[in-house]
């Protein structure tokens, strides 16, 4: 099996979500209760609140080059943030960092989708590092809530969904946001925030709900088992 980075922290609700995920889909893929050989790194979450981009390319940096030198083979961000340093780090390293976007990106295609909504913490939704790939290599439109939601939107993910609180306010909400994206032509959702699959567990939507989290622990796990 492949040896795996994983860059956590932003928030650790999220990486523990992730950790349970890869070693239960390695399983499966394996056939036995063995789990494989991970590195973990847990940011400190002030690190992403800073909003001091130029700080946070460094400090990921720094983690990547750690874990690539320590035997990593490939980097696995834990969130979908801290993704924006991508463009900064990759070209530094030598190993891929495999891109939560990416996974997105495959999904939706194999489920023939066109027009995605995506839901998340404002850098996520404005900062174009999802859209980018999306369209770039899948052909993919990206569709954000009207701007006067934007900042609404945010406050939930960070004073609530990361403080490991799910309260039915802001699962309506965020269900209000689905329904108005769908409404502008939006035939799938990204939940683009690691907590939203958590708020959202059980919960049925007449158009595809895509986790991210699920979708990028899954490519973790190829990776790890050599499908990719």
């Amino acid at each position: 099996m492949k040896k795996i980075g994983l860059i956590g922290g932003t928030s650790y609700h999220s990486t523990i979500v992730y950790y349970k995920l890869i070693n239960e889909l390695v399983q499966k893929e394996i056939g036995t209760a063995g789990n494989p050989p991970m590195l973990v790194y847990s940011e400190n979450i002030e690190l992403m609140r800073s909003q001091d981009f130029e700080k946070i390319n460094a400090a990921y940096l720094q983690t990547s080059q750690m874990l690539e030198k320590a035997g990593a083979q490939a980097i696995v961000i834990c969130a979908n943030t801290p993704h924006l340093v991508y463009d900064y780090v990759q070209p530094k390293i030598n190993i891929p960092i495999l891109h939560i976007a990416s996974a997105t990106g495959a999904e939706a295609k194999s489920l023939g989708l066109k027009t995605l909504g995506l839901l998340g913490n404002k850098p996520t939704m404005t900062k174009g590092f999802i859209p980018k790939i999306l369209k770039e290599d899948f052909g993919i439109n990206t569709l954000i809530p009207e701007a006067h939601c934007l900042s609404t939107a945010h406050d939930y993910v960070s004073r609530e969904l990361t403080q490991g609180q799910f309260t039915e306010e802001s699962r309506k909400f965020f269900l209000n946001q689905m329904d108005l994206l769908k409404a502008r032509g939006a035939d799938g959702i990204i939940l683009g925030c690691t907590e939203l699959p958590i708020l959202f567990q059980n919960v049925a939507y007449d158009i595809p709900l895509l986790s991210t989290t699920d979708l990028h622990a899954k490519m973790a796990a190829d990776f790890i088992t050599g499908k990719i």
